[in-house]
């Protein structure tokens, strides 16, 4: 039956899987076919099965897995995320007080590195499904990343690579006169800060997904320990970045950009030598083979089959191999579905296609189920870029808004650039009393045995994302008056020294409270939502709408100043470099009609998903 709320399907247990009829036709069972990657037509080690790192089966799980490797994986991550923020937060300083590179130029390449660091990611899901596994995966791209922070730490160190910095003052700098970067130096920076990206692309859809592996899918205590997990995982991307935000911070004030590059590439590497000591502890799941060409397989197998009707006196039935197991590597048998039937095509069985049909004609039904999981999975992370793509903006426009604030507390006065370590303070404190407060809290509101959903959780966060917007306009309507009334119009790098920049802090915990909601929930999700060989690809979802928020916002914000502003006519855009003279509120207001339309698209799709139903018998068997 169709479920028309936002929650997590109890187990189901059914009795008679092999004889369950759809569209009034039966399962052609056979042990003809041989897919390439499968050994006598179906998984050798079994579905789901965890192996060793040289592919074979466990004999005692009890001494692999668990927390225990998985806080191994957790180190890796936060070291990752320490090098991303790390450089997001310092490299366009870096690129417009050492390159000499305008300060626009310096923000579009350093969103173009955060957008190819996630939108690419599906390359790495790709390869850890169809060819190297999670681990390789990891630990071939963690080098990857090691060797572009080195390369750009290098950059920072040598003044060879940077431009003439002789006579170059903070005046000059501003004006623009200072000797510009040469092409080759240019070119060196971006190449490395582009293999950094490279090697985050890489990693980011394979870590969640292999820490998530480590947890047996069998223990009655399993989705209790992945959430957790995925909770614990968020924590360690958060404290990653509050380290980027400070420390690094600090060590670039007072030791330099080499020591603040150099202490990036330093924590990386040692992340890396714990995560090859956590080996021999970790549990692995063999690759299916390539994902795209399964995809590919039933798109080609339907279109073919277009024009056959279900009721052909030709058809033999809706295929799929013998036994209990299914025939790709890695992933379980799914049972058939009503959902795109046009799909089921590509599983009809008809008297022409022979004893040894070619995969390209005739495919197994666990095979085109897998194609429909993705295709119902996109709606869900599709409606996350918005928020990825506030999550941009408050990086750079947040910062704006604190440059004309006094950011004094008492004696101590916070560096701009550290500023953004509120949101992670917000999420770190959430996520430290989630399960104290807000777990039995909602409980007890929602009878829920989690408190909420998955997708309950990412409509949350999306909610409570507007309300941060909503604030965010608010406050800078008010704050742009104040500097009007008191004289700072044109003072837009003074700070005025009445209004404090700790009322920022609002929006940034109500962001910081959306990001914990939403991509904690959503990574969750898709990881147990995701066909069983193609996990890290699910995951990879996810880190795609991360970097399509980074080019929108991008986009977003060149419309807006093409629309807004006329620089013949001096009419400043809403974005104008002067904060004082723009209309940043009128921007946020826009980002909140824009998370208002997203978060009711969402409620839409989010109504209308039907959680994947796993078979308890099934799952016993793997």
């Amino acid at each position: 039956m169709e479920r028309r709320e936002i929650q997590s399907p109890e187990p189901v247990v059914s009795d008679a899987i092999s004889h369950r009829k759809k569209l009034s036709i039966h399962f052609a069972e056979s042990d003809e076919r041989q897919f390439p990657w499968a050994i006598g037509g179906e998984y050798l080690a079994g579905g789901t099965t965890p192996v060793t790192i040289r592919g074979k089966p466990i004999e005692n799980l009890s001494k692999t897995g668990g927390w225990i490797a998985a806080f191994f994986i957790f180190g890796n991550e936060m070291a990752e995320r320490m090098a991303y923020f790390g450089l997001s937060v310092n490299m366009v300083a870096f690129m417009f007080y050492i390159m000499h590179r305008p300060f626009t130029a310096s923000a579009n390449t350093v969103n173009n590195f955060l957008g190819i660091s996630q939108a690419s990611s599906v390359l790495g899901g790709f390869l850890a499904d169809a060819y190297l596994g999670r681990y390789w995966t990891i630990a071939i791209f963690t080098t990857i990343y090691l060797l572009g922070l080195t390369g750009i730490t290098l950059c920072a160190t040598m003044p060879i690579f940077v431009p003439d910095q002789t006579n170059c003052s903070k005046l000059a700098t501003l004006l623009g006169t200072c000797a510009p970067a040469k092409s080759w130096q240019m070119l060196y920076l971006k190449t490395v800060l582009y293999i950094a990206a490279f090697g985050a692309a890489g990693i980011r859809p394979c870590v969640s997904s292999f820490g998530a592996d480590q947890f047996d899918e069998k223990s009655p205590h399993y989705k209790s320990h992945l959430e957790r997990f995925f909770n614990f995982f968020y924590l360690s991307v958060t404290i990653g970045a509050i380290i980027a935000f400070t420390m690094v911070v600090y060590i670039q004030m007072n030791h330099g950009w080499g020591s603040a590059f150099g202490s990036l590439a330093l924590a990386m590497g040692i992340s890396n030598a714990i995560f090859f000591v956590g080996t021999p502890l970790y549990r692995h799941r063999l690759p299916g083979g390539s994902p795209l060409t399964c995809v590919t397989q039933v798109l080609v197998a339907a279109f073919r089959k277009r024009n056959v009707p279900f009721s052909s006196s030709e058809l033999v039935g809706l295929y799929e191999v013998a036994g209990k197991r299914s025939a790709i590597k890695g992933s379980g048998k799914l049972e058939h579905t009503d959902d795109f039937r046009c799909l089921d095509k590509a599983a009809l069985q008809l008297k022409e296609d022979g004893p040894e049909p070619s995969p390209w004609r005739l495919c197994t039904i666990t095979q085109v189920e897998e194609v429909k999981i993705l295709l119902k999975l996109l709606p869900i992370p599709a409606c996350t870029i918005v928020l990825s793509l506030i999550l941009t903006e408050y990086l750079t426009l947040s910062i704006q808004q604190a440059y004309t604030m006094n950011t004094s507390m008492g004696h101590f006065k916070l560096p701009i650039t550290c500023m953004p370590v509120f949101p992670g303070l917000s999420i770190f404190l959430i996520l430290a009393f989630y399960y104290s407060t807000f777990a039995p809290l909602a409980r007890w509101l929602t009878g829920h045995p989690h408190g909420v959903s998955q997708l309950q959780r990412v409509g949350l966060g999306l909610a409570i994302s507007v309300l941060s917007v909503a604030w965010a306009g608010v406050f800078e309507r008010y704050r742009r008056n104040y500097a009007i009334e008191h004289g700072f119009l044109a003072l837009f790098l003074t700070p005025m020294p009445d209004l404090s920049a700790y009322w920022l802090l609002i929006q940034y915990i109500l962001i910081g409270v959306a990001e914990v909601f939403c991509i904690v929930g959503l990574l969750e999700f898709l990881y147990q939502e995701a066909p069983d060989a193609m996990r890290s690809v699910g995951s990879a979802y996810a880190a795609v709408a991360g970097g399509l928020g980074c080019f929108f916002a991008t986009m977003l914000n060149n419309v807006i100043n093409a629309l807004t502003g006329n620089e013949e006519e001096g009419k400043p855009s809403w974005l104008s470099q002067n904060i004082n003279s723009g209309k940043f509120d009128y921007f946020y207001w826009l980002l909140t009609v824009l998370g208002m339309i997203n978060f009711f698209v969402f409620l839409f799709f989010a109504k209308r998903y039907k959680y994947r139903v796993r078979n308890t018998a099934q799952v016993q068997m793997l």
